[in-house]
């Protein structure tokens, strides 16, 4: 099948799944869409254990290899998404949070990628390096699943702007250290990443980079559009910004997530207040709101479906996974509130919820779908599709009447 094809049969489902969590299940939709996507990847699997002659699930399995989801998000939806939700984060509010965003995107990433890292080798008898790696994956929250969480939770103004910044960065922060881990775990003939050195060059020259690729194309963006009034024409403007952005900032070899957010924070914030019109802000707002919902759809359908590309050989191994990833959410959340507010200082529900409310979702799984075959390369794809499934489904279920229940007590 075409990549044509494939993304009609996507878009498809995630409006039938969509619609059915409506009448049926009415959960919130990024979620509902994921449980029915579950419920038909079971139901097939099911059916072709019934009827093996038919090869029902050897016909989805292999349409659903053929699809590259890992390629998809991370060089394709990602920047969309991240681009879309930097865009309606306030800056106001991001910048009274900056101390402790930006220490739990980055010490907190390390930290939790230490302690998963370290504990998942201990465990498993995974080589060290390769473990990390997992650590790596595994830390970032993911942006698409918790923004669409925190509009059904209701938290207050400035646990959200914690919890969307840190998610917003940390994800683009993660991913460079997992670009590194991976060049000196799996080592090809060529890399220049031989050594920690090398690697701390690399994670500097990917992180400011894209940072300042983000922070220079959206103001470039902002001078064009100020001197433009068609309402059409600017929302074609911020997409190519999105779109071109992104993937210039791939072939530079710097960070694309954080040029994304950079850009998105520049343009939400700068071009709206000065480059816009209120018409043009009406349809900016308008058209990145829909295609965030209508991408985040989208991946939950292809997070659904990549049950058939797992095996379950791993279940315990997943079961001390989760049990890791929660600790390691733990220490990125506690240290730097700790190390910004002092223990005696900080409200009694920040920790519990920045560390329930930390939700992973496709970019750890497309991380790991992207890592080099190997021995371990199973073993790991499986352990983070059952943390990110027990993310999405258990925390992201549980954190609105759990905000609701501490904010009552």
């Amino acid at each position: 099948m075409d990549l044509l094809q494939i993304a009609s049969i996507l878009i498809v489902l995630a409006a039938l799944f969509g619609v059915l969590n409506y009448h049926f299940l009415k959960l919130p939709q990024a979620i509902g869409i994921l449980v029915v996507a579950l419920l038909a990847s079971l139901g097939i699997l099911g059916f072709d254990t019934l009827f093996p002659a038919l090869q029902i699930g050897d016909e989805v399995r292999k349409i659903v290899g053929e699809f590259e989801f890992s390629e998809a998000l991370l060089e394709g939806m990602l920047g969309l998404l991240l681009f879309a939700g930097a865009l309606h984060v306030s800056i106001s509010e991001l910048r009274s949070q900056a101390g402790v965003v930006f220490l739990m995107a980055t010490l907190g990433v390390a930290l939790s990628t230490a302690i998963v890292g370290f504990g998942f080798s201990w465990i498993t008898g995974m080589p060290l390096l390769v473990a990390m790696v997992f650590g790596a994956l595994i830390s970032p929250t993911d942006p698409v699943a918790v923004l669409g969480v925190l509009r059904e939770a209701n938290l207050r103004k400035s646990l959200e702007t914690k919890i969307a910044g840190e998610s917003l960065f940390n994800d683009g922060v993660a991913y460079v250290i997992y670009l590194v881990l991976v060049a000196m775990a799996f080592p090809v003939v060529g890399s220049h990443v031989t050594e920690v050195s090398d690697g701390a060059i690399l994670f500097v020259q990917e992180a400011l980079g894209g940072a300042a690729m983000g922070a220079a194309l959206g103001w470039g963006t902002f001078q064009i559009m100020k001197r433009i009034d068609d309402y059409a024409l600017e929302v074609l403007i911020t997409l190519a910004l999105a779109f071109g952005g992104y993937i210039l900032s791939i072939y530079l070899h710097i960070s694309a997530p954080i040029m994304a957010v950079v850009a998105g924070l520049f343009i939400g914030h700068v071009g709206m207040r000065d480059g816009m019109s209120e018409e043009t802000r009406g349809y900016v707002d308008a058209f990145w709101k829909l295609v965030d919902e209508i991408l985040n759809a989208i991946l939950f359908v292809m997070i659904g479906f990549e049950i058939f590309v797992i095996t379950d050989d791993y279940l315990l191994q997943g079961i001390y996974a989760i049990a890791l990833a929660l600790f390691g959410r733990l220490a990125a959340v506690a240290v730097p509130s700790v190390m910004m507010s002092g223990p005696g200082v900080i409200k009694g529900d920040i920790i519990p919820l920045m560390t329930w409310g930390g939700l992973k979702g496709g970019i750890s799984i497309a991380l790991a779908l992207a890592l080099p075959d190997s021995e371990w390369k199973p073993m790991i794809l499986s352990v983070t599709y059952m943390v990110v499934i027990f993310s999405i489904l258990i925390q992201g279920l549980t954190i609105a009447p759990m905000a609701r229940k501490m904010a009552r007590g």
